[in-house]
């Protein structure tokens, strides 16, 4: 069966969430909801709503903010432009009983049609990426027909489990292709998609281990900086993969091969449950996809030793021998976060228990070159940036329920040239420059500089994530400004931005993402996510962006940064916000600060699975359930 995106409303609408659409196949359904979109502004606010923006400075009339930042965007007009991507995690369908676990929308929006929306026009219209569709957003299940089929099973798509929530998408070099990873546990898909026609060039199944309980999935894919190798995070395998790119003079992907031999494995105890897999078929525009599984997992590095003989993976509890046991902490949970690749073939790879691994990625089979223990590297950071020779990487709360009183804001540092596969690797070595470490840190997943007084250890931190409430923190996503002076670091808790100068590595500015100067916080006139925020639960606070993955714009004058929904799919303890979509936010002071100017506003009414308990925050009773969880920058060429 395919499944069209005329079942989602796409309008940015104030009350989008409190606004049902009726699913139907038909073109003349997407031309209602095109009409939907351009009459938004006739729409009645509810009484509430209307109070509320009576209240607020940015009620009324054109925001003088965002008509500047729409003044600077238009001066780039036909230079090329860019497109704004942003991945979001809910399902595509109705009827699910889980969330994030069928399908998902892909949100394109192009740079003109956003300064159009800063200008006070209409909100920018997402593009399609199907020929059937006249509108976006894109229905994962359309970009990747469910009738593709699994080399070896010759089993369909859509009969298989788990094919759901795109995590995030990310792009090559050469801002030609980006990796569609979609995360759904026990799943494991990894994708391709050409940013020109949005088609589908591949789509790989990760290898199943007995490194987790669930298996497998991927929840995130970098590209080696020279575009030449994918390297995919399957997360619940435990393992980094890799498949090798072959491209033509003009850098078209011409092979995609996934690589058995060249992966490296992170737990104990191999075994391989289910091999790597491929699939074939045509993609929606009638254009086979490419790419196949070569190699052998007996060249994989999946042994239970580092290079310096030390445990990859071990709990400080099992007894092992002396010898084995890694200095500087244990290493008690190898799911791998995120593999950040440096311009020396270097990926940092974090870790969700605490520790990190510097894998050399050109290798086969990839190589540990530097290897750290989790009170030297806490964990679950997500958010790395290369910058001034060095890798500057963060470190937040665990994903898991465990997260759920636990607080964490560290940036880190290392210098990149110091891993060469030629040289004795030592443990530790070099050891990384820790730049910020909050005072208000917990002492958990591996950190241990968090304050302790004798009625308190620091080892929990229960105020959950309402905004005027928590006092909890989450370092997550990363971006360095053009000229790699500052690196931006997101807190999706606090909804603020910390910057940091990449030079003398110190904390220089902190904005928010709350207020109209990005300066006044919640005490000062309200910022542009109040207006674009759900509003169909007078019980959700608004005004929320719980900001995620970010990224520059080319002309390095934006940040578009992902927001998250009333229904997060994902860490639901330190992730919930009130206007899903991307937020744009205008850099200043030479890209030292900034102040959100507007938000790309995304809504998903289709999905309807319940919301359940939202930990630490509220227990959302509207019927919004987009959330996106990453945002990028593709550069049209």
């Amino acid at each position: 069966m395919r499944f069209t995106t005329a079942t989602v409303a796409i309008a940015a609408l104030l009350s989008a969430a409190s606004t049902s659409i009726v699913a139907d196949d038909s073109s003349a359904s997407v031309r209602a909801i095109r009409r939907r979109v351009n009459s938004s502004k006739a729409l009645k606010l509810n009484a509430e709503a209307q109070d509320i923006f009576q209240n607020s400075a940015v009620a009324e009339g054109k925001d003088e903010v965002a008509e500047a930042a729409a003044m600077k965007m238009k001066k780039g007009k036909g230079k090329g432009g860019y497109e704004v991507w942003g991945a979001d995690q809910s399902n595509s369908v109705a009827g699910e009983t889980s969330a994030g676990v069928k399908g998902g929308f892909l949100w394109v929006w192009d740079s003109e049609s956003i300064a159009d929306q800063l200008a006070g026009g209409a909100d920018a219209t997402p593009l399609s990426c199907t020929p059937n569709d006249a509108v976006g957003p894109c229905n994962l299940l359309d970009i990747f027909p469910q009738d593709l089929e699994e080399v070896g099973s010759d089993a369909a798509l859509g009969s298989l489990p788990a094919f759901g929530r795109l995590h995030g998408v990310i792009k090559d070099p050469s801002n030609l292709y980006v990796t569609a990873n979609i995360f759904t546990p026990t799943g494991g898909y990894v994708g391709i998609i050409d940013t020109k026609t949005k088609e589908a060039i591949a789509l790989f199944r990760v290898t199943q281990t007995t490194g987790n309980a669930s298996g497998r999935s991927v929840h995130m894919s970098f590209w080696s900086t020279d575009g030449s190798a994918v390297l995919v995070d399957n997360l619940h395998g435990k393992m980094i993969e890799r498949i090798d790119v072959t491209r033509d003079k003009k850098g078209k992907i011409i092979d995609l091969v996934f690589n058995k031999s060249a992966g490296v494995y992170l737990g104990k105890d191999f075994s391989a449950v289910a091999e790597a897999t491929a699939f074939y078929g045509n993609n929606a525009f009638g254009n086979p996809l490419i790419g196949s599984v070569d190699g052998s997992y007996a060249d994989a590095d999946t042994g239970n030793l580092t290079p310096t003989g030390k445990r990859k993976e071990w709990d400080c509890i099992e007894s092992i021998d002396d010898d084995e046991k890694p200095q500087g902490g244990c290493r008690p949970n190898n799911v791998p976060i995120c593999p950040i690749p440096s311009t020396n073939n270097n990926a940092y790879v974090t870790l969700g228990g605490g520790g990190l691994f510097v894998v050399k990625l050109d290798e086969t089979p990839m190589l540990i070159v530097g290897e750290y223990g989790n009170r030297i590297v806490s964990g679950a950071g997500c958010g790395g940036v290369e910058a001034q020779g060095s890798m500057f990487f963060n470190g937040g709360v665990s994903a898991s329920g465990a997260g759920a009183d636990q607080s964490t804001f560290i940036l880190y540092a290392l210098d990149d040239s110091k891993f060469d596969a030629n040289n004795d690797p030592k443990e530790n070595t070099p050891f990384p420059s820790q730049i910020f470490n909050d005072a208000t840190n917990t002492n958990t997943i591996g950190n241990f500089y968090g304050k302790v007084t004798s009625d308190d250890p620091g080892t929990s931190n229960d105020s959950g994530q309402l905004p005027n409430q928590t006092t909890r923190r989450d370092s997550h996503g990363a971006a360095v400004t053009l000229d790699g002076k500052y690196v931006h670091v997101v807190d999706r808790i606090q909804n603020v931005v910390e910057v940091f100068d990449t030079i003398t590595e110190e904390r220089v500015n902190t904005y928010d993402l709350v207020s109209k100067d990005g300066q006044s916080g919640r005490e000062g006139h309200a910022g542009p996510c109040l207006k674009r925020s759900v509003l169909d639960d007078n019980d959700l606070q608004l005004n929320d962006p719980a900001p995620d993955l970010l990224e520059l714009t080319p002309d390095g004058k934006y940040l578009m940064i992902a927001f998250r929904g009333p229904k997060p799919v994902s860490v639901s303890h330190a992730a919930q916000g009130s206007c899903p979509g991307v937020g744009i936010v205008e850099l200043s002071e030479d890209g030292m600060s900034g102040k959100l100017v507007d938000v790309l506003r995304a809504t998903n009414t289709v999905d309807d699975v319940p919301v359940g308990t939202i930990s630490g925050g509220r227990d959302y009773s509207g019927v919004e359930r987009s959330d996106v969880h990453g945002a990028i920058v593709v550069a049209k060429n």
